[in-house]
């Protein structure tokens, strides 16, 4: 049973990427906001492992950049009706925290958000995640302090990252190339100078 890897990034795709570890090429499937997170191509990474086995797919591995989110990922996938892919969908827009904070104030809406799961679905991650430990971290409970009608500004590296989706850029691809230019640049780079450095970073 593998429960951790660490190695250089081969490879990164748009749902799996490849980590070389002394030689062995890895298989690593992972959510996008785990892809967001990964260093460059020849880079160093360390992932929480997963290893789940299935008589139709054979042997698969889940990668996390936590183990918080990897917990968060079994209690999820160990409710009925939820898979691998959809508790992958609910940890991209929510943190282990947020969901349980979530869960906390039976926020159905917002675990409703992640791609496939519909609202009963949603219902039912509420109902029997009610008593159990998904974060050793702190819980977001309260509720957003922004008014609805009020919608949150974007951040800079919110919109370079969808304006170089616009481009064609992957957005794992894109969300990493932002990440790298924020970096450079500082956190209150504007929109178009984060976008030329992104492309730099594309561009190596």
């Amino acid at each position: 049973m593998i429960g951790r890897l660490r190695g250089v990034v081969a490879e990164i795709g748009e749902e799996e990427m490849l980590i070389d570890v002394a030689g062995v090429g890895y298989v690593v499937r992972c959510g996008s906001r785990t892809l967001g997170r990964q260093p460059a191509i020849g880079d160093e990474t360390l992932l929480h492992i997963e290893h789940q086995w299935s008589e139709a797919q054979g042997p698969r591995l889940y990668g996390f950049a936590s183990r918080d989110e990897r917990r968060a990922f079994v209690v999820l996938t160990a409710i009925q009706g939820v898979g691998p892919k959809a508790a992958m969908a609910v940890l991209d827009i929510a943190t282990p925290g947020e969901l349980a904070g979530a869960v906390a104030r039976e926020d159905k809406a917002l675990i409703g958000r992640a791609n496939g799961v519909g609202p009963k679905l949603a219902q039912r991650i509420v109902t029997e995640l009610k008593d159990k430990v998904i974060t050793d971290g702190p819980v977001l409970v309260a509720h957003a302090t922004i008014p609805a009608h009020e919608p949150a500004k974007p951040s800079a590296a919110g919109e370079a990252v969808a304006g170089l989706m616009g481009l064609g850029i992957a957005e794992p691809s894109a969300r990493r190339a932002v990440e790298q230019a924020v970096l450079r640049l500082g956190e209150e780079a504007e929109v178009p100078a984060l976008i030329k450095a992104a492309l730099q970073e594309i561009g190596r």
